[in-house]
């Protein structure tokens, strides 16, 4: 376990940079540039089932590239509530039968493929600097407007706005879920957009970069990190420069923007998000919320009462082991 706070630590860590003073405006300013919604494409798939309708959606994000989500909608339901899943880093949309049981309650599932991952999503972006490994340190030396993360965090606000104008929708009943990197775009998509009722997240990832250096969690997903520093910055003459860019998608800082209720997971043995790294985006959200902790799990499958409650969050049902 790499984690080295104490419970009573992390329940008043607010991590270890605060906001810039210009975040809200700066993200102000990016949704701005969306001027207008772009157009889409809507493809039906031949799946012959009962009770469900099934669609490849695409549409072009910034740098045109085109980005891809699976879309569920439940069959004769109008005034339909919609559940925005995430996938995990390098990861993809999961299979059309994970999503089936959302329909079967009347609820339509929006499942987007995050660009230049294991997706349909397309990467068009150009970056200079190191772009050997990962996504999380492209752009961070050239300034904020040019992360890659920016432009992943405007697919999911743009998707949202999108599917929020389909007429079977109902705009009051949008949420967010996903787990590690899904976590974090639930998160992100629930700040953005103040559209999204109700966020789901399960130790996400892309919170409090500094703490996660000095943890020494080198290894995946936070090992392009520590491979930049190691191989462009052994100094670390720049970490001011990076920190200060890395602000602007660290989610810790979207906390206080969110209105939404907010359902946060988290293990305690967690190696790969460390747990005090959760706990400094949580305790800075000031909305409805409640966090669950689990003292024996890591960055693993929660299948053990985790998914039915999730389930009976998202779908305010009541499915009860017996």
């Amino acid at each position: 376990m790499i984690e080295t706070m104490k419970m009573s630590e992390m329940e008043v860590y607010n991590g270890e940079r605060e906001v810039p003073n210009d975040f809200i405006e700066f993200w102000a300013m990016q949704l701005a540039l969306i001027q207008e919604l772009p157009e889409y494409r809507m493809i039906e798939k031949n799946f012959f089932l009962k009770n469900a309708s099934c669609f490849d959606f695409y549409f072009r994000g910034t740098n045109r590239s085109q980005i891809y989500a699976k879309v569920i909608f439940p069959k004769q339901k109008d005034n339909c509530p919609v559940i925005f899943h995430f996938h995990g880093y390098q990861g993809r949309s999961s299979d059309w039968s994970e999503y089936l049981k959302f329909a079967s309650e009347g609820y339509a599932v929006v499942a987007m493929d995050v660009r230049g991952q294991a997706g349909k999503s397309e990467d068009k972006g150009l970056f200079s600097g190191t772009t050997v490994k990962g996504q999380v340190i492209r752009g961070m030396r050239e300034g904020p407007e040019h992360l890659f993360y920016k432009d992943i965090y405007l697919d999911v606000y743009t998707l949202i706005e999108l599917i929020a104008t389909f007429p079977q929708v109902n705009s009051q009943r949008l949420m967010t879920y996903g787990a590690s990197q899904g976590g974090a775009l639930a998160i992100v998509g629930g700040a953005l957009n103040r559209k999204i009722s109700k966020i789901v997240a399960i130790y996400p990832f892309l919170s409090d970069f500094p703490r996660v250096i000095h943890l020494g969690q080198e290894t995946e997903p936070y090992d392009e990190l520590f491979r930049y520093f190691k191989f462009v910055d052994p100094l670390y003459d720049t970490q001011e420069k990076i920190f200060s860019t890395l602000d602007y998608i660290d989610i810790k800082n979207f906390g206080s923007m969110i209105s939404g209720q907010v359902k946060l997971v988290t293990g305690l043995r967690d190696d790969v998000c460390p747990p005090s790294t959760q706990f400094a985006f949580y305790n800075r959200v000031n909305s409805e919320k409640e966090q669950i902790i689990l003292p024996e799990y890591g960055h693993e499958a929660m299948n053990v009462m985790v998914n039915d409650k999730i389930f009976n969050w998202l779908t305010e049902s009541s499915i009860e082991e017996v």
